[in-house]
C-alpha cells in the first residue's frame, strides 16, 4: 500500500503552496494549521533541509464521521499535505487515508477513508503540470 498521495510539479514553491491551497478547498479541505519544517528546523537545530511546509488540512464532514466511529482514530486522520522542494521539482503529498483503516483495524472506517481517498487523489491530481 502506497504511504502516500503524490504529484511533482515543476513551478515555484510559493506557487505549488497557492495551487493546494485552493485544489484541497475545491475538495472540501480547510488548511487549519502550517508549520514552515524549513524555519523551525534551521532555528532549533540550525539544519536546512530546504522548502518545506506542512499544510493541515481537514475535512470536517469526514472528520466527525471518522471520529463518530472511533474516538480515537484523531490520532491517525490524513490531515496532513506536504509541500516539499525537490531539486528543481516541487511534490505535494498528503496521506493516504487507506493507511488510517489498515492501522486501525477498524473495517467501518473503510467508506470514510475511501472517500477521503477520492477527495485528496482529486485535490493531488488536479495539481499535476
Amino acid at each position: 500500500m502506497e504511504l502516500g498521495i503524490a504529484t511533482t510539479l515543476t513551478t515555484s514553491f510559493d506557487e505549488a503552496v497557492a495551487r493546494a491551497r485552493a485544489a484541497l478547498q475545491e475538495q472540501g479541505f480547510g488548511v487549519l494549521t502550517e508549520i514552515d519544517m524549513q524555519a523551525t528546523l534551521k532555528a532549533k537545530l540550525g539544519e536546512d533541509i530546504g522548502r518545506y511546509l506542512i499544510l493541515g488540512a481537514c475535512n470536517p464532514m469526514l472528520a466527525h464521521r471518522a471520529v463518530s466511529l472511533n474516538r480515537q482514530i484523531g490520532l491517525l486522520l490524513p490531515c496532513n499535505v506536504v509541500v516539499r522542494a525537490d531539486g528543481d521539482a516541487v511534490v505535494v503529498e498528503a496521506m493516504n487515508p487507506q493507511l488510517m483503516v489498515e492501522v486501525a483495524d477498524d473495517a467501518e472506517l473503510a467508506v470514510v477513508a475511501d472517500e477521503a481517498t477520492t477527495r485528496l487523489r482529486t485535490a493531488i491530481d488536479s495539481l499535476a503540470d
